[in-house]
């Protein structure tokens, strides 16, 4: 970032550069002209390029073209701007963020610009979330008990009855076991249990949860899986059970959006699973109040009709589903398993390339840095 001379700090506190440093929201400061004078490291990954790149280039020009109503408020430097939900493009990809752009007292035409993207996994409230989790957890386990005595019920009941009646105990105890594996899930979801972490090889554990999916029975068959790997990306911090439950799910839901489940349907049905490292403008999240770099991504893309734009920023949040008979929890779990492993989900909607992405930030193994 472009330098300003600060004040030394006493003790071990955090001068200003390391405060902006470590914002996970980008920040711009724009000078009188509208040109970009300096940005940290949030904005740097946001947009794509390096502070070198950016310093001297018009915003505007780099996530245009905007709103007509917020591009001319932007524009007048002595404005304060608040836009939620706003369209932004970076290169090709369309994303959606929160801008806010207030300008500087004393410092006339310079102003300070905000981004935050949408449907982020810090967006939400982590811990909220996980403290909502929590009470249906307890609950899940307190149902159990009773569950197995209705299932071991109705198995008895089905050596009793006779044969035109067994399908009415079957369906007993196939109901309940599709509500004790719907437990589970909810088990999953309160537990704060975490690793064991290693370093893991991302492309087995993708090529691991492809296989695990096609043994049971997934129709894998009718869409085309695209691989697009680095293939020198380093291993992942990571537990491998996790990552490739992870990736299970979100594989299972772009298999489900090409296939036009519960949408418009899409023809030539195509899921792609792209690896690459961020390599200069690593990714990072804040845990336990330091900054965690995230430089190796996996992304998987689909072609199907896409997120419901009511949905779209509650889709990590549970019992939200776009599916008529889903519980809502897949996300969820993906969200919590991927912060247990120190890393971040979140997804867009490419509308030139007509892709849905889920992307997973992941950090590097450490004897591999």
């Amino acid at each position: 970032m472009a330098s300003i001379p600060l004040e030394p700090q006493p003790g071990n506190r955090p001068d200003a550069r390391a405060q902006l440093a470590g914002l996970i929201f980008a920040l711009i400061l724009l000078d009188p002209d509208g040109l970009i004078a300096e940005v940290n490291h949030a904005a740097e990954d946001l947009l794509g390029t390096s502070a070198v790149r950016l310093v001297g280039t018009r915003l505007t020009d780099r996530i245009g073209p905007l709103d007509p109503r917020v591009e001319a408020r932007l524009v007048a430097s002595d404005e304060a701007l608040v836009a939620r939900d706003l369209a932004i493009r970076v290169g090709v990809q369309e994303t959606r963020v929160n801008l806010t752009a207030s300008p500087l007292g004393g410092f006339p035409g310079w102003r300070v610009v905000t981004l935050s993207q949408i449907g982020h996994d810090e967006s939400a409230n982590p811990a909220g979330g996980e403290a909502m989790l929590g009470a249906p957890a307890v609950l899940a386990h307190e149902i159990k008990n009773p569950l197995a005595a209705i299932r071991g019920a109705g198995q008895l009941a089905a050596r009793k009855l006779p044969h035109a009646d067994k399908k009415l105990a079957r369906m007993i105890t196939d109901e309940v076991d599709r509500i004790a594996r719907l437990i589970d899930r909810m088990q999953q979801l309160g537990s704060t249990r975490t690793g064991p972490f290693d370093a893991c090889n991302p492309h087995e554990a993708i090529r691991a949860a492809v296989a695990t999916m096609r043994a049971a029975g997934s129709s894998l068959g009718e869409v085309e899986i695209r691989e697009e790997f680095d293939p020198s990306l380093p291993p992942v911090l990571a537990n491998r059970d996790a990552l490739e439950q992870v990736l299970i799910n979100l594989i299972s839901n772009a298999r489900d959006a090409a296939l036009g489940k519960g949408g418009t349907g899409a023809r030539d049905g195509v899921v792609i699973v792209q690896t690459r490292f961020v390599s200069g403008l690593a990714f990072s999240a804040i845990r336990n109040g330091r900054a965690v770099p995230l430089p190796i991504e996996i992304t998987i893309s689909d072609n199907g009709p896409g997120i419901d734009p009511t949905l779209r920023d509650h889709v990590f949040e549970p019992f939200v589903s776009s599916k008529p008979s889903g519980q809502g929890l897949g996300l969820s779990l993906v969200r919590k398993l991927v912060r247990d492993m120190n890393g971040n989900v979140s997804h867009d909607r490419d509308a030139r390339s007509g892709l849905t992405n889920f992307r997973l930030h992941l950090p590097q193994a450490p004897d591999t840095l």
